[in-house]
């Protein structure tokens, strides 16, 4: 499927599933989306590798008047990861820079207590976590998510998308452990042109598929009942 888009993110999730199979059935592997699209996909895959789901947040912080343009983002933890270049480029004062974060980090708060209610977030030290989306354009969020769970030490991150602007999967591959782009079309142009069915994934969306793959793993979990 080199040149069609993806029917949508489930099918996304389970081809990039295949480009990860080495991971499979391993207890140190854990599966981490970036909310709301990454999830659809990173479910398919933690399903498909028998591993652990949980989600990271980031959200973009956009260019004040021109929110579509991405002047940086900010992670779960509170790191906020900015494009110096730009800021000053477009003469950005700290004022509406810090605006702007604390609208955004009030939104990302609101989001963790709806996907993740009272269970306190996943342990990554030591693990090996694969980071979720449902493609890289600039690649602002996914950074901001890789500099914060950095600072948690895990052992090994892993980027993991089913679609990616060459350029920034290439300047990925030096900030991450592994970096996995399923797709790299060239020319790219925007990640919602290769898939067919790209609607916004709703917070709805998010907490069922996080309740689905608990379940899952708890079912998997429990010892078979003996025949009487």
């Amino acid at each position: 499927m080199t040149g069609r888009p993806y029917r949508d993110r489930t099918e996304a999730g389970r081809y990039l599933a295949k480009k990860l199979a080495d991971y499979a059935g391993r207890p140190d592997v854990l599966v981490l989306a970036l909310p709301r699209g990454g999830v659809p996909v990173a479910y398919e895959v933690a399903r498909a590798l028998g591993v652990l789901l949980d989600v990271f947040l980031v959200r973009k912080l956009g260019v004040p008047g021109h929110e579509e343009l991405a002047m940086g983002a900010i992670a779960s933890g509170g790191l906020v990861v900015l494009n110096q270049e730009m800021v000053r480029a477009l003469g950005i004062g700290s004022n509406l820079i810090n605006e702007v974060i604390s609208t955004q980090r009030a939104e990302l708060e609101r989001r963790d207590r709806q996907y993740r209610r009272d269970r306190p977030p996943p342990d990554v030290r030591g693990k090996t976590v694969i980071l979720i989306d449902d493609g890289l354009a600039t690649g602002a969020s996914m950074r901001a998510a890789v500099a914060a769970l950095r600072q948690q030490h895990p052992a090994r991150i892993v980027v993991a998308v089913p679609i990616a602007a060459p350029s920034t999967c290439a300047e990925l591959r030096e900030e991450v452990d592994e970096i996995v782009c399923a797709r790299t079309p060239d020319p790219f142009r925007a990640v919602g042109l290769w898939y067919k069915n790209f609607t916004q994934t709703t917070d709805d969306e998010v907490r069922d598929l996080l309740q689905r793959a608990r379940e899952g793993r708890d079912t998997a979990s429990q010892p078979a009942q003996s025949q009487a």
